[in-house]
């Protein structure tokens, strides 16, 4: 064995062990079955963490980890429904933030299969699609697809050109879609198109279509190169005049603002989501902070770092209180879309920073997979885009409080 060479040691960190960073205590007072929700999430992320961590490396989606999301009935995301465990707002946004804080993936699959298709369902559709469907959907045992984004209509989604035309009975869907998470999964798609048949109730209307992804004409493929979300698949879905019946249109959706009541709702969870990248990244900062040693002394003792971990402290308590002030709103049945959309686009953009300051402070460190805060720092990318991006927001927020729209 040869004498070990001077210097040449790798040493290991543990940075990515919870540490429940709460310095206003805002969730001090959680109990009940809201903190028992936020503990089944925590025990999926540490079932999960070593085989996500894996597939996002590998850019693989791990599709056993959506039944045990069902087994551990976190699925269900705050929808009211009497066949669905109830989730307050609190609870639902703690168990989002619990899984983005183990991983993004995670958190994008309760986003999409709860979040979009399940919501969906439960809001529009009829007495027979939900007896078939609600259930396997909130199980996890078949998997489901929001298809509202286009590939040249994202933040102008009311444009989209996917089109269905009656057909006798029935109808024929043509167009298609991108973005799509779950949409080449090999389970149900809640398809969005907008009637093209003259002389029609509805044409012109946007309606939502439950379409099975084994339908003839119905073509997705997953979408390669993403550095961001790798564990779970988006797919681009092209609808080669996909005919269904009659009963596939959800008789509850009639207009682009049954479409928004989804992404609405969906809008807080994404703040959540948020928090719990950031947590992730401002604790690994600190534990790494603390066991980090150069020019003789952790780095924890050097007041630069200290002035850094207090001004991500400070960010991140900042997102917690909108966090915790949204669920409070929502609880009382108060909460207005543009309140939703100020809290994701302050905690989406905070995100960010925190982010990139604990990469920087990790070093070298800081890009290795391992320590987490590079795939928080891609991933956060994707929830600042989706359900509505900063310029969208702020536009929805300024037109709320200027009176003034600017969309054009």
């Amino acid at each position: 064995m040869s004498t070990p060479l001077p210097g040449d040691r790798t040493e290991k960190y543990d940075v990515t062990a919870p540490a429940d960073t709460d310095y206003y205590e805002v969730f001090a007072d959680v109990a009940g079955s809201d903190r028992e929700a936020w503990r089944r999430a925590r025990t999926l992320v540490d079932e999960t963490g070593e085989r996500m961590l894996a597939a996002w490396d590998a850019s693989e989606y791990p599709v056993e980890v959506v039944p045990r999301m069902g087994d551990l009935d976190l699925m269900t995301d705050g929808i009211d429904h009497p066949d669905l465990t109830h989730l307050s707002p609190l609870a639902a946004g703690l168990v989002n933030m619990e899984l983005s804080r183990g991983d993004g993936s995670l958190g994008t699959i309760l986003a999409v299969q709860g979040g979009l298709a399940l919501r969906t369902l439960a809001l529009f559709g009829s007495d027979e699609q939900k007896a078939r469907w609600l259930r396997p959907l909130a199980d996890g045992t078949v998997l489901g697809a929001f298809a509202l984004t286009e590939p040249t209509h994202g933040s102008d989604s009311t444009s989209l050109e996917t089109v269905a035309t009656r057909d006798g009975a029935g109808w024929i869907i043509r167009g298609a879609k991108k973005w799509i998470g779950n949409g080449a999964s090999g389970g149900i798609t809640f398809v969005w198109a907008r009637v093209a048949s003259p002389g029609d109730p509805d044409d012109g209307a946007v309606r939502c279509f439950l379409v099975e992804q084994d339908v003839d004409g119905y073509e997705a493929s997953v979408i390669e190169g993403k550095v961001a979300l790798r564990a779970i698949h988006q797919a681009h879905i092209r609808l080669h005049d996909v005919r269904v019946s009659a009963d596939a249109v959800l008789p509850g959706a009639h207009s682009f603002k049954d479409t928004s009541t989804v992404l609405f709702a969906t809008r807080s969870g994404v703040a959540w989501s948020a928090l719990g990248h950031a947590t992730a990244c401002y604790e690994a900062a600190l534990a790494y902070a603390s066991a980090r040693e150069q020019f003789g002394k952790p780095l924890a003792r050097f007041q630069m770092v200290q002035q850094r971990l207090t001004e991500m402290l400070a960010q991140l308590t900042s997102m917690q209180l909108f966090c915790r002030r949204l669920a409070d709103i929502e609880a009382a049945g108060q909460l207005r879309p543009t309140q939703a959309s100020l809290a994701k686009f302050h905690n989406t953009r905070t995100a960010r920073d925190i982010a990139r300051t604990a990469r920087d402070m990790l070093g070298g460190n800081g890009i290795l997979l391992e320590n987490r805060v590079i795939q928080h720092l891609a991933d956060i990318e994707a929830i600042h885009t989706y359900e509505g991006t900063e310029s969208v927001q702020a536009l929805l927020i300024g037109r709320d409080i200027t009176g003034v729209g600017a969309f054009a």
